[in-house]
């Protein structure tokens, strides 16, 4: 079974007949995902930073992948990518300019994964897509709108497959949660509100020993000033967005996933308060959504940098249950049931293979010490998702990126990027909203590039 089709496979991949279905293991490490179409894929990298070693690493698992090219302005990066990659036997040539890589790589490249920093994403990934090479981009697609618009219109004009590193649009436990069981069978009810947050400890900035430190005309050739800069480039408006944009845009992603409609509104705050830092070191945003129905939806979102208190995961709450989901299962992988009249009973949808059954009984009240009667609105233990991701949390969206490549069927992608540019939308405004004190008011053609 191909596991790295698109959404509407997936429905159909996963329905089951049989009741109180053991955990699913969806993407085991053993399971081949790209299905026949596994020739040999040659791939570079611009970027061996710390993403694109979870990318590299990741893509390796895959069967037919070939790294040939590592580029990064950094000699560090370089020399670790090329005694990383020939332990694995991939024999790959290492530059410090894309340009060059390009020039004399160019038969030996077939797609190039993108991980340097959201400012060069727009410049790096048109290059590449001009050159006639498909491009898996992280995300966020850039910091600045009109670059990030400037990567839409060129994955148009070459027709070249472009993804953008939305992972949750591939993982299965997502798709499972957000597709059948919101979305298909309604077991939550109408969403009303969404949330989600991701929240991190205090951590000072990241500095290296001097004597590995680019020199500094390499750093002003490629337009940083200095070392800090380079290593702490999300917290410089020039280079990133902060972590509205760098965190809060794989989560916002998902309020459109589910309601599937962009927001009218976001109204947030926040600031550069705990670290006097260029970017906002936290933020709090409230998201107006005007579904298709004409129904209103607020979701609520938060980044903080001074405590981890809850980690990161997203919740969607709804008239009947709430779910709450999160990229690492231990922080969020059940759906809770509203206890009232009228709520449909969960059972029938445990044989369907959507949920696993409750851990226990639900009672109808409890009496506290006070002596005052207290209703039980939701059950306390969750109904589990019966669907695990074994394998790194990025290799599901690139395989579907591979397989989508091998294809050439650019509609296999689960997250491209006119899907994408959606989200730069949202988060970028966020940060706008922080800085001018006020409400931002979306139009639908805000979000077309």
């Amino acid at each position: 079974m191909d596991m790295s089709v698109n959404r509407r496979v997936f429905l159909k991949s996963t329905v089951a007949s049989a009741a109180f279905l053991p955990t699913f293991n969806i993407l085991s490490q053993e399971s081949k995902t790209i299905g026949p179409d596994d020739d040999q894929v040659n791939v570079a990298v611009i970027g061996y930073g710390a993403e694109g070693q979870i990318l590299t690493d990741a893509a390796m698992k895959i069967p037919g992948v070939r790294f040939t090219a590592v580029c990064d302005i950094w000699a560090f990066h370089r020399q670790k990518a090329k005694g990383v990659l020939k332990s694995m036997g991939h024999e790959v040539n290492v530059y410090e300019d894309y340009r060059e890589m390009l020039e004399k790589e160019d038969k030996n490249i077939d797609c190039v994964i993108i991980a340097t920093p959201d400012w060069m994403h727009a410049e790096h990934t048109c290059a590449c897509l001009k050159a006639g090479k498909h491009v898996y981009c992280e995300k966020e697609m850039s910091n600045r709108l009109e670059k990030a618009r400037q990567m839409v219109l060129t994955q148009r004009e070459t027709g070249k497959i472009l993804q953008i590193g939305h992972q949750r649009r591939s993982n299965p436990r997502y798709m499972h949660a957000i597709n059948r069981v919101i979305r298909e069978n309604k077991m939550l009810g109408r969403v009303t509100h969404a949330y989600g947050q991701w929240n991190r400890s205090v951590a000072p900035f990241i500095t290296v020993r001097e004597r590995l430190n680019i020199p500094t005309e390499t750093l002003q050739k490629y337009g940083y000033e200095n070392m800090e800069q380079f290593l702490n480039w999300r917290w410089f408006d020039k280079y990133g967005g902060g972590p509205m944009v760098d965190l809060g845009s794989h989560q916002i992603d998902l309020f459109f996933w589910v309601w599937e409609c962009v927001p009218i509104s976001v109204t947030a705050i926040g600031g550069n308060d705990y670290y006097n830092r260029q970017m906002n070191d936290n933020v709090m945003a409230l998201y107006e959504f005007k579904t298709k129905e004409g129904l209103i939806n607020r979701a609520y979102y938060q980044v903080l940098t001074t405590s981890s208190r809850g980690g990161f995961y997203e919740q969607f709450m709804g008239e009947n249950g709430s779910l709450t989901i999160s990229e690492i299962a231990a922080r969020g992988n059940a759906a809770q049931r509203e206890v009232r009249d009228g709520v449909p009973k969960w059972e029938p949808f445990a044989k369907m293979g959507l949920v696993m059954p409750v851990k226990k009984p639900v009672t109808a009240s409890v009496t506290s010490n006070a002596a005052v009667d207290v209703r039980v609105t939701a059950e306390a233990d969750g109904w589990p998702l019966p669907v695990d991701l074994l394998k790194p949390a990025h290799m599901p969206h690139l395989e579907n990126f591979f397989l989508a490549v091998r294809r050439n069927k650019p509609e296999l992608l689960t997250c491209p990027a006119d899907l994408a540019y959606e989200s730069a939308v949202a988060v970028l405004a966020a940060n706008r909203s922080v800085a001018e004190r006020k409400t931002i008011t979306f139009k639908p053609e805000d979000f077309h590039a």
